[in-house]
């Protein structure tokens, strides 16, 4: 008979993690096993919640496999509690399986984990906050369209880096909000509820113009770090395109002072050489 097992939200590793033991120690066999959407609802075919064993004894897997099936729970893939859960069943009659990175799945696992580290790193790099007046004071908003289901677990990160601002980070997944002491959320939001500029943003161009290097510029990777689809929520990205533009005349410019001013050497006496006396 199907079951349906439904947790807190759309990253919810503790949730998961307590379901999968009872079911485990149950002996439901992951085809036996549904996991509902972000939504919580039922689909068409998922069965009632089963009444699980309690404290059911944890199995015995690698620190590495749940640190990744930690990161892999924040991913999107619609499929990630079953592709976690059907790895815990097999390696009970394969005890290797949970160390054996070239196994397809736990290659598909390692992917979905590469791409949340990076789906967070990108939040952290490309986040920018804009003030606006509310009635309790000034609060610091900012927008971000996140791929995976990261918002709360990377929220400590900007409560330790701007833990003296009142703010939200507002995404179409989750948002987040830090009142100074502690951080709430709630459900995902539409851009037009995102601040679209403050007087900040003008610094934030003249710095980045500032610290342009044209010797230093390779486009391509420039994008592949910094992709264009997070431009249009970073002030500084409005200058790239004039950057871009003027980089070749900036360089030759550079190269031609250094021509013009080139720097003195010292000639070096040869080792050993001694006055003749």
């Amino acid at each position: 008979m199907a079951c349906s097992i439904r947790l807190a939200g759309p990253a919810d590793f503790d949730g998961w993690r307590a379901a999968a033991r009872g079911l485990l120690a149950a002996g439901i066999a992951p085809e036996a096993v549904s996991w509902p959407g972000q939504d919580g609802a039922a689909g068409l075919f998922d069965g009632a919640a089963p009444d699980l064993p309690r404290d059911a004894p944890s199995p015995a897997v690698p620190r590495d496999f749940l640190v990744q099936a930690e990161l892999a729970i924040r991913h999107s893939d619609p499929e990630r509690f079953a592709l976690l859960y059907g790895l815990l069943w097999d390696a009970r009659r394969r005890p290797g399986l949970l160390r054996t990175p070239t196994e397809a799945r736990m290659a598909r696992l390692a992917a979905m984990a590469r791409a949340v580290r990076r789906d967070a790193h990108k939040m952290h790099a490309f986040l920018r906050f804009r003030e606006v007046e509310t009635p309790d004071g000034v609060r610091s908003v900012a927008w971000f369209e996140p791929e995976h289901h990261i918002v709360e677990a990377e929220a400590g990160f900007f409560e330790r880096r701007f833990a003296a601002l009142r703010w939200s980070i507002l995404t179409p997944r989750r948002c987040a909000h830090w009142d100074g002491a502690v951080t709430t959320f709630t459900a995902g939001a539409h851009r037009a509820e995102a601040p679209a500029a403050d007087a900040a943003e003008d610094l934030w161009r003249t710095y980045f113009a500032s610290i342009f290097n044209p010797a230093r510029l390779k486009p391509e990777a420039m994008r592949a770090e910094m992709p264009k689809k997070y431009w249009r929520n970073l002030p500084e990205a409005t200058v790239i395109p004039e950057l871009l533009r003027g980089a070749e005349g900036r360089e030759r410019a550079m190269l031609g002072q250094a021509i013009a001013a080139p720097g003195r050497r010292q000639r070096r006496r040869p080792s050993g050489a001694g006055t003749a006396g």
